[in-house]
């Protein structure tokens, strides 16, 4: 069977990781086109990493390319405006994290797939990350009990892409920006179950000259169980923390626990005066003490996660994280920043105000 042909709508970071990823499961999936408005860039792009075309628009390369499906890694004010594109052309879709900014637009997204008969795949990688994977097979095997906490940081000391900070852009900081892998990361430990009620904390104690958006975020979500016991999710994110990249879980059952470092034998100890170039890309500055990662691609999941959504292209598997799921993260996230604004827990389902178009307005002017 011929490798799903897949297209790359953007050329930075996060289209670096895809082509990454990609090339290493060659049987299931190919890049064949990459698509960037910024004159020259998507030609660079192309020709660095050996893909064999590159356009200045989404359009002319569904138009002109032959591609099964197409991966969004764009800024998120553009997320369902490619999504629709994509669809209505008939192509599959995975979109990076978040799903969207507005529930509306989530909406819109699924009903454009389903319309279209196309997949909609959110790429949450850390249901994919192989130390994740363990984790959620020890939970599945019964082996820590019934968790009643899962934990998950994700820390650094900053976005990767200018646009990150502009939060008319992003819709909001460090916690929609990264909050929502831990999130998922969470629902998917827990088996999926309905989110009951959402607290929030957040604050910009760093990068106050550089964004209007949170740099520091801690989420606190309660969800229903068949028990009648709680089960709680603590996420905890940072623009703010200094020294490179942190990420990592605990799951806590009535029988165990377990817990999970991504950066923890996978990544060197290492100092430097001067300081080294690709991990700067994504965490800032690399001089001094900093975890230097290794086979970050494969550790996060970036290539088991294509690989599945190629052989769910297929009819061989179900979409593990689908638009759906997407848009259940983004809801709850929703609900963090109001529950930020008022000082207090938040019920859910939670309703947005319909003037607000961002969920950080619901915690502070822009």
């Amino acid at each position: 069977m011929k490798p799903v042909r897949i297209g790359l709508l953007g050329s930075g970071f996060i289209a670096d990781l895809h082509a990454h990823a990609i090339r290493t499961i060659p049987a299931e999936m190919q890049v064949v086109a990459v698509a960037s408005p910024t004159r020259g860039k998507a030609a660079r792009f192309a020709k660095s990493r050996g893909i064999p075309a590159a356009y200045t628009s989404l359009q002319e390369m569904l138009e002109k390319a032959d591609v099964d499906a197409v991966a969004i890694g764009i800024p998120n004010d553009k997320h369902r405006w490619a999504c629709e594109t994509i669809a209505q052309a008939g192509k599959h879709v995975i979109c990076e994290k978040p799903l969207c900014v507005t529930l509306a637009e989530a909406d819109r997204m699924i009903a454009a797939c389903r319309k279209a008969g196309v997949l909609l795949c959110y790429a949450e990688e850390l249901c994919f990350a192989p130390k994740y994977v363990r984790a959620k097979a020890l939970v599945d095997e019964g082996a820590l009990g019934r968790p009643f906490l899962v934990k998950q940081a994700e820390e650094h000391d900053g976005p990767h892409m200018p646009w990150f900070w502009d939060v008319r852009r992003s819709g909001g900081g460090a916690m929609l920006d990264m909050g929502c892998h831990g999130l998922e990361f969470a629902r998917w430990i827990l088996g999926k179950p309905k989110a009951k009620r959402v607290w929030a904390s957040l604050g910009t104690y760093v990068h106050m000259q550089r964004t209007k958006g949170e740099d520091h975020s801690l989420l606190v979500v309660e969800f229903e169980d068949k028990h009648g016991l709680p089960q709680t999710a603590m996420i905890e994110n940072s623009w703010a923390k200094l020294g490179g990249i942190d990420d990592r879980a605990e799951i806590y059952g009535a029988k165990g626990n377990t817990s999970a470092d991504l950066m923890k034998g996978s990544a060197l100890r290492t100092y430097s005066n001067v300081g080294y170039g690709y991990a700067a890309e994504k965490a800032g500055r690399t001089t001094g003490w900093t975890n230097t990662n290794f086979e970050e691609v494969w550790n996060y999941g970036f290539p088991q996660e294509f690989a599945h959504f190629a052989r769910a292209i297929r009819g061989k598997e179900t979409l593990l994280e689908s638009g759906v799921d997407g848009r259940e993260v983004l809801a709850i996230l929703w609900a963090g920043y109001a529950s930020a604004g008022r000082g207090e827990r938040i019920e859910l389902p939670f309703k947005p105000p319909a003037n607000v178009k961002r969920p950080i307005e619901l915690w502070k002017k822009i």
